[in-house]
């Protein structure tokens, strides 16, 4: 693999420690990535940490804090045909991103892999490494690996024309479980979407929960119903909703929030081709009940 090859863009917010460990894990890696920080306007000194003990990385400064749509300008800042996904607490194994290179090269129509996670100082498995392996949709002859339409954000690795051709992640859900939307729009263009267990990932998230991930993580589901799925599913899945806001809070919030935004989510609304939308139907009864506060589904 040419050092040209392959980029990594890192979205960050005041998290500069965390950030310092994973830059450190991945500029030692064997293949030399060139690596991208796109920074949301932290205020807590990752700017000047990047510019001290970091000048060979390239920093792409926000003057506010775009959430996942960082990622797009890390990516549009970039000019190598495959862009690897780290967020500041996560890094790639020795070895991975020649692995995924290799799967791109051969496979024309690959959008988007999937990596194997391993989680904490243990490098335990993500529950989501089986669900992903085990997805209904298997595999085509034209693409390595499992189909998935669902994936870890910070494990994963896009071919730079195919996240570009599918717009990226979406500007209406700012961060928090934004994978199943870009998976189908990549699917909606015929780009592969699939999980490859054989490139690896790691992932050192901190223990304490994000506030307001849960109820971040069930609007954005939400949203993306309404986003791309039949009229009948999205308002299925807003009655689900408006029942568990009866006695959670945090379905509540994601009700209020998810309200707000209708409107713009009617604007841009684009259901998904018919054979996309056959396969999201194979995948909606496998979804743990949980899945929405891991950030990704199958």
């Amino acid at each position: 693999m040419s050092q040209a090859s392959v980029g990594v863009v890192i979205a960050t917010r005041n998290r500069a420690p965390s950030l310092a460990r994973t830059l450190r894990h991945l500029l030692g890696l064997p293949e030399r990535p060139l690596v991208v920080v796109a920074d949301n306007a932290s205020t807590d000194g990752t700017r000047d940490l990047l510019a001290r003990d970091f000048p060979q990385v390239r920093v792409v400064s926000l003057p506010a804090n775009r959430g996942a749509l960082a990622r797009t300008d890390g990516v549009r800042a970039l000019d190598t045909p495959y862009v690897a996904f780290s967020d500041d607490d996560s890094w790639w194994a020795p070895g991975a991103l020649s692995r995924a290179t290799d799967l791109f090269d051969a496979h024309p129509r690959l959008g988007l892999l999937s990596a194997r996670t391993l989680v904490g100082p243990d490098a335990e498995p993500d529950p989501l490494n089986d669900l992903l392996a085990t997805s209904p949709l298997g595999p085509v002859k034209d693409l390595p690996g499992t189909q998935v339409l669902g994936f870890l954000a910070c494990a994963s690795v896009v071919r730079r024309e195919a996240y570009l051709d599918a717009g990226g992640f979406h500007p209406l859900l700012f961060f928090g479980a934004e994978e199943t939307l870009l998976a189908y729009d990549l699917a909606a263009r015929g780009w592969g979407v699939t999980h490859c267990p054989e490139v690896v990932a790691h992932h050192h998230p901190d223990p304490e929960p994000r506030t307001g991930r849960s109820a971040t993580d069930r609007r954005n589901a939400l949203l993306t119903a309404w986003l791309r799925r039949p009229l009948r599913h999205a308002f299925g899945r807003t009655r689900d909703l408006a029942g568990e806001a009866r006695h959670d809070p945090h379905a509540r919030h994601a009700l209020r929030e998810t309200l707000a935004r209708l409107p713009a989510a009617l604007v841009a609304r684009r259901p998904l081709p018919p054979q996309v939308e056959r396969a999201a139907r194979t995948l909606d009864s496998l979804v743990p009940p949980d899945a929405a506060d891991t950030g990704a589904t199958v």
